[in-house]
C-alpha cells in the first residue's frame, strides 16, 4: 500500500504543478474571473478524475506527460459542477474542502461565469494538446457526454427533483449513474484513449468505472452520517436536512457497507489481467472503500 501511496502522491503531483500554470494572468482585464476560477481548481481535494486519466493511459503504455492536458480538462470540469452545486440556487453551501466556497468569495455572479468558464476552457484545453487530432476528438467526446444531459447536468437535474421525495433504488441509480459514475468513466476512458488501448481495455475501464462510481456514491452516502466536517471539509448531515433520499436512508450501514465492499472487488475484478500492470487501478479501487473524505 505504500507503493500506491507513493504513486497516487506522484500522479497527483503531477496534477497539482499542471493546474497551478492555467488561468495565471494577473494583469488581465478581467483577472477576476481568472481568480474566481483558480481559487477552486487550485482548492485541492483528491484529483481522482484526473489520477484515473494518468493511470489508465499509463496502464496502456501511453504517455502521461503527453496526457497530461485531458486530465486537467476533466479536473476542470470537475471544478465547475462543484461551483455550481454550491451555489445558492443549488444546494447553497457555504464550504468546500474546508474552504469557503466560490461564490462566498467572488459573488454569485462571477461564480457562475467561473463554472462557465472552466467547462468552456476544458474543451479548449484538450483540442489544443499535443496528441493525434483523433485522441483529442475522443477525449473531447467523452467529456462532453460526461458533462451534458447523459452525465452531470442531467444527473444533478433529477437530484433536485429527488428532493423531499421517496425514491426507489433504481430511481438513485438514474441519478448517481450520471451525477457521479458518468465522470469516472470518462477519466478512466480518457486515459485509454491517450493510450490507445485496445476495445477489450476499454470494456475493462467501463466495467472498473462504473463499479467504483457505485460505491463512491454509497460511500459518499455513508460518509454524510458517519464522518466529521473536518474529515469532509464541508457540512454533514445535509442529506437529511434536505430530506433526500440515499442509500444509507434505504438500507441503512451494515448493507451499504457490503455493497462498497461487492462493488470494489467487481472493479478489481474488471481491470485484473486486461493490463499489463493492473496492481495500481486495483489498489485505487480498494483505497476508495475505506476513505474518509
Amino acid at each position: 500500500m505504500t507503493d500506491f501511496q507513493t504513486a497516487y502522491q506522484q500522479y497527483k503531483e503531477l496534477v497539482d504543478q499542471a493546474l497551478a500554470n492555467y488561468f495565471d494572468v494577473p494583469d488581465a482585464p478581467h483577472h477576476v474571473l481568472l481568480d474566481s476560477m483558480r481559487y477552486s481548481l487550485n482548492a485541492g481535494g483528491k484529483r481522482l478524475r484526473p489520477v484515473l486519466v494518468l493511470a489508465f493511459c499509463q496502464a496502456c503504455g501511453g504517455d502521461i506527460h503527453a496526457a497530461l492536458p485531458v486530465a486537467c480538462a476533466i479536473e476542470m470540469v470537475h471544478t465547475y459542477s462543484l461551483i455550481h452545486d454550491d451555489l445558492p440556487c443549488m444546494d447553497d453551501d457555504d464550504l468546500r474542502r474546508g474552504k469557503p466556497t466560490n461564490h462566498i468569495i467572488y459573488g454569485e455572479c462571477t461564480a457562475t461565469l467561473a463554472g462557465d468558464a472552466l467547462q468552456a476552457e476544458a474543451f479548449h484545453t484538450i483540442l489544443s494538446a499535443d496528441l493525434p487530432a483523433e485522441v483529442r476528438a475522443e477525449c473531447a467526446r467523452l467529456l462532453s457526454v460526461a458533462a451534458g444531459i447523459e452525465g452531470i447536468c442531467g444527473g444533478q437535474q433529477l437530484d433536485m427533483e429527488g428532493e423531499t421525495k421517496a425514491l426507489s433504488r433504481e430511481e438513485l441509480l438514474e441519478i448517481h449513474k450520471r451525477k457521479t459514475a458518468s465522470m469516472l468513466v470518462a477519466a478512466c476512458r480518457m486515459g485509454i484513449a491517450c493510450g490507445q488501448g485496445s476495445a477489450a481495455q476499454i470494456d475493462a475501464a467501463n466495467r472498473y468505472a462504473e463499479a467504483m462510481g457505485l460505491a463512491f456514491q454509497i460511500r459518499d452516502d455513508m460518509l454524510d452520517q458517519i464522518s466529521t466536517e473536518e474529515e469532509l471539509g464541508k457540512p454533514i448531515g445535509s442529506d437529511a436536512q434536505e430530506q433526500k433520499t440515499t442509500f444509507m436512508s434505504l438500507y441503512g450501514l451494515a448493507h451499504c457497507e457490503q455493497e462498497v465492499h461487492e462493488l470494489t472487488e467487481q472493479a478489481v475484478e474488471a481491470v485484473a489481467g486486461q493490463f499489463e500492470n493492473a496492481d495500481f487501478l486495483q489498489a485505487l479501487a480498494l483505497s476508495m472503500e475505506v476513505r474518509r473524505n
